[in-house]
């Protein structure tokens, strides 16, 4: 489903076909339906023509003539074939009608799936510098109107079957009546030529203001708080009036084109009809064609009017696929992790050891903003300077059943270091290892199961407290022995329905204390050999803190790596790995650090500021 790269010969119309192309050949079978439906539509409307004329000559003129010989045989059977391409023309219409619309809702399926894939294949980095509201619109309106062109297609292939029969049916009536009628398609092809390229630019930039209002509603709605708590509400409301009203105002400038060219596309085959009538008066008179020849060809023109009004609809509908289908391209243009071929799965009787030698990791640059997405005052630059080095040659171990407190001071690395033991993101160089095994080569199904991640942010779902923790049909010997390894059996037995009870969006009915336990819970669930505490803790008093640290310790043969900023957390931690810039500047014990005269200090502000 790639678009190929742009080139000066691959016109719009040439890139929207091939994309139909493709895409009809991801459901072949209820394309294929369509097109014969429209192929049976094109055989009716066009018989249809041919019985009328017929029908005129043999039995409507000669009934108007004194001593015409016209029976109720002639009559029925001129009616039985009137039926009878109706018919063909109806079951034509409906297969064409049903199949084309399977196909098109196939299709969107299909690709949302694969853009839903991708989404959860890539990388963190990604996530980190894409807008949310962008990937909406990516999963929402750019699938939508990269799939609507699928709708038009076989109604266009039925007119183009239209315009082969016509010219045959044409062509055998008279040979001036068909050239003026034929000329009216390759005008229409050239303003649709025209209309195409005047209305691309215009459509790309509605799909790119779409997706610009949908991240500034995502990031007012998401962060609708702080908006209320600081009295910004005005200025929200005029930041949002700004950019829906360029939506506003280049959608319109899409409707003032449509609107000039539709008007002349109506019109032709109206124009074409005149003529048509026109020159066979005359060629009645001269004998040169009969009278229900004539009324046969101006209904030919009165049915193709529609038709070719639906071709105008598709050549208008191939620009806004191509735009959507690049906007979803650069999803699909995204590097997915290389499989590493040999991906390896811990032992049965795993220990938690964890061993990072010489760790470097940095973030990579800040893309541009795609499609001049409004970033507040962000400065819009091509290219935006990398940040220095996050980590810089970590080296420390983890020893199993261990509890490591990571200390530093902010933006030391903390929750960088504790992405990549999870293996969220990939160091630059270095390695990490978890009982021996690379954790980047691990199988991600089992890495997932083996290391629990657990961030100061706590996400909950709009469900059950329940579904919150198993992500899934609950054990529930296991449900409630890991709400109490985190201090969390106490407040969810007092909730109304206890572990049914569903808690808001984003657990918005809980305390954040109550939904870090929850989220820990949930990590506990999995027994992991190995649980990474980023801050985790940090909305729970200290005394239930210290009372999750010392059930991690007495009910689970666990590992931890806890980012810490209490002191009475760092003093349960059987060792302190000491973070200063990105740099490991010591290991020890609490009470061997403190000769650390920075260590000392950091320290002795955690104390003061729990006071």
């Amino acid at each position: 489903m790639d678009l190929p790269p742009d080139s000066p010969s691959q016109s719009v119309l040439g890139l929207g076909i091939r994309l139909v192309v493709r895409m009809y050949r991801m459901h072949p079978l209820s394309a294929s339906v369509a097109i014969v439906g429209a192929l049976l539509t094109a055989l009716g409307i066009v018989g249809s023509t041919v019985v009328i004329g017929r029908v005129t000559d043999d039995i409507v003129l000669p009934a108007f003539v004194d001593g015409a010989d016209v029976t109720l045989t002639d009559a029925l059977w001129g009616v039985a074939a009137v039926v009878l391409v109706a018919m063909i023309r109806s079951v034509g219409t409906v297969m064409r009608r049903y199949f084309a619309g399977m196909t098109t809702q196939q299709v969107e399926r299909s690709l949302r799936e694969r853009l839903s894939r991708y989404y959860l294949e890539l990388p963190m980095e990604f996530h980190q510098r894409s807008m949310a509201g962008r990937l909406l619109a990516h999963a929402d309106n750019d699938t939508m109107m990269a799939t609507n062109v699928l709708d038009p297609v076989p109604f266009t292939l039925g007119t183009f079957f239209l315009m082969v029969f016509a010219a045959m049916s044409l062509l055998t009536i008279d040979l001036l009546i068909a050239t003026v009628g034929l000329l009216i398609f390759p005008a229409m092809y050239t303003i649709n030529r025209i209309y195409t390229s005047r209305v691309e630019g215009p459509t790309a930039a509605v799909q790119a203001d779409v997706g610009r209002v949908s991240a500034m509603a995502h990031e007012s709605f998401d962060g609708a708080l702080v908006v209320k708590t600081l009295g910004r509400a005005q200025q929200e409301s005029d930041r949002f009036e700004v950019v829906s009203s360029r939506l506003r105002d280049d959608r319109i400038r899409v409707g003032n084109i449509r609107a000039v060219f539709e008007a002349v596309l109506d019109a032709l085959p109206s124009l074409g009809i005149a003529l048509v009538v026109i020159i066979g008066a005359f060629r009645i008179e001269s004998g040169a064609m009969t009278g229900g020849e004539l009324v046969q060809v101006a209904a030919l023109f009165t049915l193709l009017a529609f038709p070719m009004r639906v071709l105008g609809y598709f050549l208008e509908m191939v620009p806004r696929s191509v735009v959507s289908h690049r906007r979803l391209q650069t999803v699909w243009n995204e590097a997915l992790p290389e499989p590493n071929g040999n991906q390896l799965v811990p032992p049965a009787d795993q220990t938690g050891r964890l061993v990072l030698d010489g760790v470097n990791y940095t973030y990579p640059g800040l893309a541009r903003l795609d499609d001049n997405e409004d970033a507040r005052s962000t400065p819009r630059l091509d290219q935006r300077r990398a940040p220095g080095p996050t980590l810089i040659d970590v080296s420390f171990h983890v020893d199993p059943g261990e509890v490591v407190a990571i200390v530093g001071g902010t933006a030391s690395g903390k929750s960088t270091l504790c992405s990549l033991i999870a293996g969220l993101i990939d160091p630059v160089s270095g390695s990490i290892e978890l009982d021996g095994l690379e954790v980047g080569e691990l199988d991600p199904e089992t890495r997932t199961s083996h290391v629990a991640l657990v961030f100061q942010e706590s996400f909950l779902f709009a469900d059950t407290v329940a579904e919150n923790i198993a992500f899934g049909p609950p054990d529930p010997n296991r449900l409630v022995t890991s709400a109490r390894i985190a201090a969390a059996d106490g407040f969810i037995s007092e909730l109304p329905e206890g572990f049914d009870t569903v808690v808001g969006e984003r657990g918005v009915t809980l305390s954040g204390g109550q939904r870090q336990r929850i989220a820990l819970a949930r990590a506990l669930y999995r027994r992991p050999a190995l649980i990474v505490l980023d801050d985790a803790t940090s909305a729970v008093d200290p005394v239930v803190e210290q009372r999750i640290l010392q059930l991690l310790r007495s009910e689970l043969d666990t590992t931890a790596v806890i980012v810490a900023q209490r002191l009475s957390t760092i003093e349960l931690a059987d060792r302190v790995v000491y973070l200063e810039r990105g740099r490991v500047a010591g290991v020890g014990t609490h009470v061997e650090l403190l000769n650390l005269a920075k260590y000392r200090s950091l320290v002795e502000a955690y104390e003061e500021a729990a006071l």
